[in-house]
Formats: structure tokens, C-alpha cells, sequence
């Protein structure tokens, strides 16, 4: 009999084979890998070989390549200014505002430009009220400016008329191509103090809230300026016909004390004396008593009254000397009262001792 050999199939061979090669694989140990420290770690274990000394010399060093190179990129040509825009402005200047921001970053340049002093230097201009100046890298400024904003005209002392804001800011002159208000102001203080300051901006407050309070009535035509030395005495100077004519309205009820003034005003104009009015007084609230040219002056229901302190003509604009006198006279004279007043009363004490003395004595002649 013949053996029979069973013979392994290839496929099942190959099977076993790939098994164990995959097995093999798998159990191949794995590649250490390299390049996992950072860069940074590597120059920290570096310097620990490196002395002391040697780091703090490293150090100086590149602090004084970094002070080096700020001072050379500083001074570049190319920081050096070569535009300045100015945004915001009407009434101020391009041209001046150009040439003080030129002038103030020509040796510094724009890096190092001082923008804070730039910034002080273009407020003191009288119409700008603020400045913003900031550097366009590398040659450039640029400047954002907030102008004042008229609102009224003063009559100066030396008779010029300028605008000032509500700050009571003096301000440019005002130009024939400007619009005309509906009167002026007068009486501001032109002192350079802070007292004064604040006095004018009170004075301006009170100077719009008339303007205000006119416009609306429709009497602001009527009056050609409003002197305003005393608040608390209000004065206006009419216009037209009737310039040289002064209303005192004291420091209260302005709008209606002024409309019964000009009533009592356009009905005198039709009596014998009515071109002598010098002005008509409403400051107490009252009746308004009319001041003539000729030395008296009349209620408003036509009582002529002797007036001893009655206005001239000449005197019919007070100025800020007499103004500021007329307290101190007033003083004065209730001081003088008071000081009569008090030596009549030791007069009469004086006397009333003398008779109680006398009545004293008349008793023990009588007993003698």
C-alpha cells in the first residue's frame, strides 16, 4: 500500500507567516524621538554654565544696544515732520496753528514730539477752547481743535467791540462781515484775575438770559446795549431816537420793568418835556420816575418833583468809577444819618438828666 502524505496548503502557510511577521512587528521597539526640547529650554540649561559676571555684562550690553538703537530710530530723518493736519477749525488760523506745531516738533521730531506742551501751547490761543494732538508714524501730527463759540459783543474801555464765549472769554474783534446782535454788552471787568473772571461769567450768564428773555418779548430792537458793572442794577441804553435815554431796571422783573418803561416812555414823548428825558427809573418796581435834562424829575402820573441828584446829560452813561462809588457814597451818607441821628438822641438824654437834677435840687430849697 502506498502512504498517502497530506500536503499543507499554501494559503494557510502564507496566513502563518503574515501572523507572525505582524506579531514581530508589533513587538519592534519604538524610535526615541529627538528635537523635543524648546528653544528656550536650551538657552536656560546653556546659561547655567555661563559665570555670573559674564550674565550681567551680557545684560548691559544689550541694554545699551536698545537705548542705542531708540536714539538712532528718533533722530531718523524719517520721523522728522513733513505734514499737520488740522481738523475743527472756522475761525482760527491753519496757517499759525501749522507753524507753532512746526516749530515745537522741529528738533525733537515726531517720535519724541512733546504732544501734552503742544496741547497747552495752542489753548492759549484765544479761540480755541480745546486741542488734541497725536502722531501719525513716522511724519506726521495730527491736530483736532474745539473753537470757541461767540456769544456776545462787549463794548471795551477803550470803546472797541469784541466777541467773548460764554466763559467770558475775549475773543477776536468783531468784523464788519460779521451778523450784528441785538445789543451789546457793557460793564465787563478786563482784569486778569480770578475774582474778575468769575464776576464776568456771571455777567455773560446774565447777559444771554436778557437777550433771551427780550427776544421774546420782542423789545431787544429797543435797547442798543446793557451795562452790566452791578448785576443786582441792571441798565439799558435804548437805540434809535431814543439813544440818549438810559433804563434803570434794578435786579429783578427785567422784561416787564422795561416794557413799562418804554409805555411810560412813548406817552411822556407826548407832553412839552418830553424831548428833555434823560432817563426813566423802574428799579424799585414801582412807578418809574422820569429824570429830566432840566434838573426834576416826574413820576408817571406826571408829578414834577424837585430832584437835587437829578442826572445832566453829560452824566446820563455812568462809567465803572461812579459805579463802583455810588455804594460808598450811599454808605456813607446812612452813616452820617446815623451819626446825626445819634447825637440828637445824647442831646436829649443830655437835657432830660439836666430837668431830673433841677427837680431834684427844687425840693431841699424849699425845705431850707
Amino acid at each position: 500500500m502506498r502512504e498517502q502524505v497530506i500536503a499543507h496548503k499554501v494559503g494557510a502557510r502564507s496566513g502563518i507567516a503574515g501572523q507572525r511577521r505582524s506579531s514581530a512587528a508589533a513587538q519592534r521597539p519604538r524610535r526615541r524621538e529627538s528635537g523635543g526640547e524648546t528653544l528656550g529650554t536650551r538657552f536656560r540649561a546653556m546659561l547655567r554654565y555661563v559665570p555670573a559676571i559674564l550674565k550681567v555684562v551680557l545684560a548691559v550690553v544689550v541694554g545699551i544696544l536698545i537705548f542705542a538703537g531708540y536714539r538712532a530710530a528718533a533722530s531718523a530723518s524719517f520721523f522728522q515732520v513733513r505734514a499737520v493736519e488740522v481738523q475743527g477749525i472756522a475761525r482760527v488760523s491753519s496757517d499759525e496753528i501749522q507753524a507753532i506745531v512746526r516749530k515745537e516738533v522741529e528738533k525733537t521730531g515726531v517720535w519724541k514730539a512733546d504732544l501734552n506742551g503742544i496741547n497747552a501751547r495752542l489753548e492759549r490761543l484765544p479761540w480755541i477752547r480745546t486741542a488734541v494732538v497725536s502722531r501719525v508714524l513716522p511724519d506726521r501730527i495730527r491736530v483736532r481743535i474745539t473753537e470757541r463759540v461767540p456769544r456776545a459783543v462787549v463794548r471795551t474801555s477803550s470803546g472797541r467791540f469784541r466777541w467773548v464765549d460764554d466763559d467770558a472769554v475775549l475773543l477776536g474783534e468783531m468784523l464788519p462781515t460779521d451778523q450784528l446782535p441785538p445789543f451789546f454788552l457793557r460793564g465787563l471787568n478786563e482784569d486778569d484775575l480770578d475774582g474778575a473772571r468769575k464776576e464776568n461769567r456771571e455777567r455773560v450768564a446774565k447777559f444771554l438770559e436778557l437777550q433771551h428773555d427780550w427776544d421774546a418779548a420782542g423789545l431787544s430792537e429797543r435797547v442798543s446795549e446793557v451795562n452790566l458793572i452791578d448785576i443786582r442794577d441792571v441798565r439799558a441804553q435804548l437805540a434809535g431816537d431814543n439813544s440818549q435815554i438810559e433804563v434803570r431796571l434794578g435786579s429783578q422783573d427785567h422784561g416787564k420793568r422795561l416794557q413799562d418803561a418804554l409805555n411810560v416812555l412813548d406817552s411822556q414823548r407826548q407832553t412839552p418835556h418830553g424831548a428833555l428825558i434823560s432817563y426813566i427809573d423802574l428799579s424799585q418796581g414801582k412807578r418809574a420816575i422820569v429824570g429830566l435834562t432840566s434838573g426834576v424829575h416826574t413820576t408817571s402820573d406826571g408829578a414834577e418833583v424837585p430832584n437835587a441828584s437829578t442826572e445832566s446829560s453829560s452824566d446820563k452813561k455812568t462809567d465803572r468809577t461812579s459805579a463802583a462809588g455810588a455804594p460808598r457814597v450811599r454808605a456813607s451818607t446812612d452813616d452820617a444819618r446815623t451819626m446825626e441821628n445819634r447825637t440828637r438822641r445824647d442831646d436829649r438824654e443830655k437835657s432830660s438828666t439836666d430837668k431830673k437834677s433841677e427837680n431834684a435840687k427844687k425840693p431841699d430849697t424849699r425845705n431850707r
